[in-house]
């Protein structure tokens, strides 16, 4: 009889950072470490162990795995200008070492990401587009061309990101919608005319 598995799959591979980092010298201070689910990206995506504190022990579900770690990141092919400090997920079991013998091809790894430019603005949603153009017909504002909405971006970490802000009159490589085709139901149709 086959084995059937109920429940979520899993995206993790590998073990805890704990697991790992405790079973090699000095903590493995000076070694790569990867996680698995960076690996979907082509650039290179790894950490070099700075600095390894173990946390108190916790009374809390899966939190006795924990570790704070003092890491040199590099995600997507660029290196995180400060070390970053790796203490919240280090629990989860998607960590991997690399060994001395493979670690150049991480570090000689080359491939920088392509960067994305992002639209400045996107549509409403339909319903509240009709809302919108319905309060300016209302307040007599005529306006032929429908209201965009202006996105905003999280620019806390630009230095790592692989995207920048189209300017006024560039066309964006990126497209957002909404998930909907014109055939969706949200979407207000034509009204049909009747044949004479």
């Amino acid at each position: 009889m086959p084995i059937k598995l109920i429940g979520r799959t899993t995206y993790l591979k590998g073990k805890p950072l704990w697991e790992i980092l405790g079973n090699l010298k000095n903590f493995g201070v000076g070694r790569l470490v990867i996680r698995n689910c960076f690996q979907r990206y082509p650039e290179a995506c790894y950490m070099k162990i700075l600095k390894v504190a173990a946390m108190p022990a916790s009374t809390e579900p899966y939190k006795d795995r924990n570790v704070i770690a003092l890491v040199d990141e590099v995600f997507r092919g660029r290196k995180n200008s400060k070390p970053t400090q790796y203490d919240l997920s280090t629990y989860k079991p998607d960590f991997m070492l690399v060994p001395k013998d493979q670690e150049h091809l991480y570090l000689e790894r080359t491939v920088m990401p392509v960067k994305k430019v992002v639209p400045r603005t996107m549509e409403f949603p339909p319903l509240f587009t009709e809302m919108l153009m319905h309060q300016m017909r209302a307040n007599g504002i005529a306006k032929s061309e429908k209201p965009q909405l202006t996105l905003h971006y999280n620019d806390s970490r630009l230095d790592i990101k692989n995207y920048r802000i189209a300017e006024e009159d560039e066309a964006p490589t990126m497209k957002f919608d909404l998930g909907m085709d014109k055939s969706s139901v949200l979407y207000p149709k034509e009204k049909a005319t009747e044949p004479l």
